[in-house]
């Protein structure tokens, strides 16, 4: 493809291409549309298929119905469609269905404010579905990162069977930036294993150490069961307490166990800091920028850019942060992610810096947060 002016959701849109997404459903909603339209536009010259679905509920349904056929999907809205999505996301982590969700944020509650942005939907990630159980939350900083980290996702939801969120907001999504694909060091693409069975088939036997089944498309030959209800191995509905327990700890451990894997950040440690700086998102920009005025002033700070946001990458944070005696966390909101840091950092000195008012965080606002 080339040097390329894109925007981060048109990026978006070439990262799930590239990593093998031939089907998406979606609702048009600011700020999220282009994605769709760029779906659209690229998926049906490749054989797939991109529809507009009566509204978020349907278009997510469509995608896990299309997942479960064996196809690698992706819908992508905002906050108020991730609302309504909620329920359909619990299905998904319960049934181990892969998908990747688009949530590129805007100012909240409710419908907001459409054409401001936020990262207020953090915590609703995470704990968004029935039961609490985990899902992965990646957060892109830039094109090349909606670019990459797409890719990244579809990768994750095809290990792991698994919703994998993509934490983007309106600043990123509708921000043009120069890319060149072709010099991007690309991941591995993971596919759908194809795995060979007889029947009767158990669909949610486990079978390998990173503690997740094996995958038959239903429509094949051999009967796959599924169900959003508790079930067991073979997909039957049960009570049985043990068997109960032991899935319900096995769809927390598949990920919380292996979250070392996948705990993609950026660092910028120079010698001689005393204070660190933690963020994700948009305002990874003004910290880096901040950083730079900081260093030029002879006062060095140390930035960590966390691109896995859920599962939260406790080995990283801790070992990031071991050297510094303060840390500073930004972000756009009134204080989500903060709240992970300071559960992990107990006996450090933990600042908070943050808004949710439609505006980004500057860089002179962050080297005041920093020196004061």
């Amino acid at each position: 493809m080339g040097l390329s002016f894109l925007e981060g959701n048109e990026a978006v849109a070439w990262g799930a291409v590239s990593a093998g997404c031939r089907f998406f459903a979606g609702y048009p909603i600011t700020p999220a549309t282009s994605i769709f339209t760029k779906m659209m536009e690229l998926l049906p010259s490749r054989g797939g298929v991109c529809l507009q679905g009566e509204d978020e509920i349907a278009s997510i349904g469509y995608c896990l119905g299309a997942a479960m056929a064996g196809m690698k999907v992706m819908t992508a809205t905002s906050g108020p469609g991730i609302s309504l999505c909620s329920e359909q996301i619990s299905f998904a982590i319960g049934s181990e269905i892969p998908i990747v969700i688009v949530d590129v944020q805007r100012l909240g509650p409710s419908t907001g404010s459409p054409t401001l942005g936020a990262d207020g939907d953090i915590q609703f990630l995470r704990w968004g579905n029935s039961g609490g159980l985990p899902s992965i939350v990646l957060a892109p900083t830039d094109v090349i990162d909606c670019y990459l980290l797409t890719i990244h996702a579809f990768n994750l939801s095809e290990t792991y069977r698994c919703p994998v969120f993509l934490a983007s907001n309106k600043e990123i999504g509708q921000t043009r930036e120069s890319l060149d694909i072709d010099r991007i060091r690309l991941p591995k693409r993971i596919g759908r294993k194809k795995i060979r069975h007889t029947a009767p088939f158990q669909p949610f036997a486990v079978a390998n150490r990173n503690l997740v089944p094996d995958f038959l498309p239903i429509g094949s030959e051999i009967i796959v069961r599924q169900t959003s209800s508790t079930h067991g191995a073979d997909g039957y509905i049960t009570t049985d307490t043990k068997t109960i327990g032991s899935f319900r700890k096995r769809l927390l451990d598949k990920l919380n166990l292996e979250v070392d894997r996948f705990s993609y950040h950026t660092s910028i440690l120079p010698a001689g800091s005393e204070a660190l700086i933690i963020t994700y998102g948009v305002t990874a920009k003004a910290a880096l920028e901040a950083q730079a005025i900081l260093q030029e002033q002879g006062c060095a700070v140390a930035l960590l850019i966390l691109k896995t946001l859920f599962p939260v990458p406790c080995k990283l944070i801790l070992k990031t942060s071991e050297p510094y005696r303060r840390v500073i966390v930004l972000e756009m909101n009134l204080g989500q992610y903060v709240r992970e840091i300071e559960r992990l950092l107990t006996g450090k000195k933990v600042d908070w810096f943050g808004r949710m008012d439609g505006s980004l965080l500057r860089p002179c606002e962050i080297i005041e947060a920093v020196n004061g």
